[in-house]
């Protein structure tokens, strides 16, 4: 979601240095770049470590309502081709899931912002025990939709994330944003979702799915 569907890791950037600051700590961009993709309890541990003086769930919650108001005040800074491609799915018939590290309730108040209705599942990050990197979030959200994991491709601008989906098994499409994504494994990199539609996801699926068979004979 934030990254790939919006453009919302500057709020939370701005929200965990405001955070840090109000204890007396110093946040750099470096160090808001590292937390990009990763679970929200993780994400917490380590602001606890740059001073931040509050239970781990507490500082989600924080940050979360934080950027909610930005949210609010700012308007959704929807993602270059995200809608676009989500409705081109959605007309094609095409099961989808939103898999995303931000609570629930989050990704909930964004996607009732999209529209129309842009998803089958959505998985959140207070949804799964182990976050990314690990596989299960994605494993998950196939199981929801009752699809093996192996016919799924997953887009995602995080490294985390593009290693939870690389570790599942999906066609692993990573559409780089804030951070680079190279050595990750992905199966192919997109500089943008602008312009891209249904047929450029087949594609890519096809050509993963006959190299994958090739390479298992």
């Amino acid at each position: 979601m934030d990254g790939t569907l919006v453009d919302t890791e500057p709020y939370w950037m701005d929200a965990e240095t405001d955070l840090i600051e109000s204890f007396g700590g110093t946040w750099t961009h470096e160090q808001a770049l590292q937390l990009v993709g990763n679970g929200l309890i993780d994400s917490a541990i380590i602001l606890q470590g740059a001073g931040v003086e509050m239970g781990a769930q507490e500082i989600v919650d924080e940050l979360t309502e934080r950027v909610r108001v930005r949210l609010q005040q700012d308007g959704v800074p929807f993602r270059p081709g995200a809608r676009e491609l989500l409705r081109e799915l959605r007309e094609a018939g095409i099961r989808t899931a939103l898999v995303t590290m931000s609570l629930r309730r989050m990704a909930e108040d964004i996607v009732s912002l999209i529209g129309f209705d842009a998803f089958d599942v959505i998985v959140g990050g207070d949804d799964v025990e182990r976050p990314k990197p690990f596989p299960d979030p994605y494993l998950q959200a196939a199981d929801a939709l009752g699809v093996d994991i192996a016919d799924t491709v997953a887009l995602e601008d995080s490294r985390t994330g593009l290693q939870a989906a690389v570790s599942a098994r999906t066609v692993a499409i990573g559409v780089p944003h804030i951070v680079a994504l190279d050595g990750l494994d992905a199966d192919a990199l997109w500089e943008s979702l602008a312009g891209r539609g249904v047929d450029d996801l087949a594609a890519e699926f096809t050509r993963v799915r006959a190299a994958r068979a090739e390479a298992a004979r």
